[in-house]
């Protein structure tokens, strides 16, 4: 049985001006993965070759276990972007009438309970509703056809806090079911670190990592050094000037606070991480 609900190796897409580059990771089912990077990094391009909407120069999808362009794989798939695309005339019960004929899975029940717990009106048009409406019912209608994989592309991208706490709690309850998986692009980095399990650095075309969450967190720092302290490259995976000292980012704070006790060890958020990487200078270990 495959492990992995999404699997990606060596996949490259060539455009004028840009390249995706081998790019390669998993989506581990029963799990939340995070895919962070700037826009323009990637992000949406990858999920389109995922969802074999754009065709892939080289490489391997896997989906479920199916190569991504296996047709059973639709039923099985819920996808959110970060607009919601159903016709603005349309009502919720319009485009459940279409959904249900392209969805053989669908559960119209579980499709008015979604609607009543975010209290999103049957018969109105798509075009009355707020954009925290329109987003919370294109996450309804994806989860409506009982999908194993959900992918979200930029999906909480212009929504106040509250409506993405609870886009983000919807995910989590999603994830009770052990046979589910969650593929969740943002480049809001707070929304990754809430939720997700495992994180993907993609910059430029290129993955640059794939890690385990807490591994990040619980690990990963940024060491502030004045000028008198000379750091080797081998001690550390990025650095970045600041005008009046120099910050490293290393793999393990806690080693490197006691290699360098004049400088100061502090903990690293995604964020953080994720500037590091894209605006820094890469150490030579790399």
């Amino acid at each position: 049985m495959d492990e992995n609900s999404i699997l990606v190796r060596n996949l490259c897409k060539r455009f004028n001006g840009f390249a995706l580059d081998n790019v390669s990771f998993c989506v581990p089912k029963g799990r939340i993965v995070g895919f962070i990077g700037e826009n323009g990094a990637g992000k949406s391009t990858t999920i389109r070759l995922i969802l074999n909407e754009l065709k892939k120069d080289a490489g391997e999808v896997k989906v479920l276990g199916r190569d991504h362009t296996d047709p059973t794989v639709k039923d099985e798939v819920g996808v959110v972007f970060d607009t919601c695309n159903f016709h603005e005339v349309f009502t919720a019960r319009d485009v459940e009438r279409v959904l249900s004929g392209v969805y053989s899975t669908w559960d119209s029940g579980l499709f008015q309970s979604y609607l009543e717990r975010f209290q999103l009106p049957l018969r109105k048009a798509v075009k009355s509703f707020s954009k925290g409406m329109k987003m919370k019912f294109s996450i309804v209608c994806a989860l409506a056809h009982r999908p194993r994989l959900l992918i979200l592309d930029e999906a909480t991208a212009g929504l106040d806090p509250v409506v993405r706490d609870e886009i983000l709690d919807l995910l989590l309850d999603f994830l009770q079911d052990e046979e589910h998986s969650v593929f969740f692009s943002s480049h809001i980095t707070s929304d990754i670190q809430k939720v997700a399990d495992y994180v993907v650095l993609i910059h430029q075309g290129k993955i640059i990592f794939e890690e385990e969450k807490d591994t990040l967190l619980d690990r990963y720092g940024i060491l502030r050094c004045g000028q008198s302290t000379v750091v080797p490259p081998e001690d550390y995976i990025v650095r970045r000037e600041t005008g009046v000292s120099t910050e490293y980012l290393v793999r393990d704070r806690t080693a490197a606070g006691k290699k360098y006790p004049k400088a100061v060890a502090d903990a690293a958020s995604l964020e953080d991480i994720m500037l590091f990487y894209i605006k820094g200078d890469a150490s030579c270990e790399d």
